[in-house]
Order: C-alpha cells, then structure tokens, then sequence
C-alpha cells in the first residue's frame, strides 16, 4: 500500500482544474491496480495560519522554553511535518494565481520547511533532511507560461522541496485552459497522456 499525501489549494475547490486532474491521475492508478492510500489535505477548506511573528519565535524557541501557546503552535507544524514524512509520494494540484502558488500553499510550506526538522544549515549551505521520494505536481494555468520568466511557480517548488531533501519533482501541465476551449481541450489531452507515464 503507497501512502500517498494528496495536496490541493484551489479556489474552486473540487471543481478546481488541478483538482479534478490529480482525481483523474488517482483514478487512473487505481484502474491499474496500484494500492493507494490517500491522505488529502485541502488548504483552501482548511487553510493554515500565515507565517506571522508570534509563529516563528514559537518556532525557534527551545521546547523546554516555549510558552502553552507557542507549544500548540509547535504541535500543528509538528503535526503537518509528520503527514509529509510518512507520506511515500506527495500529489499536489497546483493552480497558478497572480503568476504564483497560492497563498494557502504557502502558509503550509511555511509549516513544514522547518530549521532542524526539515532542512539544517551547515558551513556548506542548507542540507535536506527529509529522504527523498516523488512529487507529482498537476500544473493548472489559464495562460500558457511554460518555459518563460512568467513561470514562477516550477523553479520554486524545485527549489523549496530541494530545500528539504527532496529532488525527484515531476510535473503534468495544463496550460491554456482559459484561452479558448480548442485550446483547453488540447491541453486537458496533453496532461492525461502525461499522467499515463506518471
């Protein structure tokens, strides 16, 4: 059984584009008899706190000096950091909003890039502490912005998830999808195919 960490931050919710491509991508891997578990986290019903001051020092203070408050703080990253260390691959369903990730994804990245959890700092830079394994990330544009200085979103999530250890990012895109339905039909085609060899 593959314990999969299943990610989405649409707008739209469920009827969000990447959404409905990462249950297209579920669904297909089931039809092909792989054993899933499914562990899905939805930050746009249940978005997490932004990175705010009071956060961060609960963050940095030593466990045996954090206050209750900043314990219960400590204890929901902790919590967020656990789900993406058992996770065997992460499935994220990325719309693109103001040529960035959103907001709500953000926050969670916030949570679990972590100082002495996730990564450490040594004399030779950042180092990962995470073991690596697969991210699949279902890209969702209107425009099309693959390839181009606009495209903000692939080299960061390489970087940040390279922050934590983790290398082996893939990506599905869907591009266009707002530029006509010719356009979108082709690009939703596209992306399926893709998801064959995912």
């Amino acid at each position: 059984m593959k314990n999969i960490l299943y990610i989405s931050s649409s707008l739209a919710g469920e009827q969000g584009q990447s959404s409905q491509m990462a249950r297209e991508l579920i669904a297909g891997r089931r039809a092909a008899g792989e054993q899933l578990h499914i562990q899905h986290r939805d930050l746009h019903a249940q978005p997490l706190p932004h990175l705010d001051e009071q956060r961060f020092t609960a963050f940095t203070t030593a466990a045996a000096d954090r206050s209750a408050e900043q314990a219960a703080i400590v204890a929901e990253s902790d919590a967020l950091i656990a789900e993406l260390r058992a996770a065997d691959e992460l499935l994220i369903a990325m719309p693109l909003y103001n040529l960035g990730v959103p907001s709500t994804f953000k926050a969670w990245i916030d949570h679990v890039a972590r100082a002495g959890e996730t990564f450490r700092y040594t004399e030779n830079g950042p180092q990962g502490l995470l073991h690596d394994r697969k991210v699949t990330v279902l890209a969702a544009r209107g425009g099309q912005y693959l390839g181009t200085d606009m495209d903000t979103q692939t080299p960061y999530l390489r970087h940040i998830f390279g922050l934590l250890g983790i290398q082996q990012v893939n990506f599905i895109y869907a591009e266009g999808l707002n530029m006509g339905e010719d356009q979108a039909q082709q690009a939703r085609q596209r992306a399926r195919d893709a998801m064959q060899a995912a």
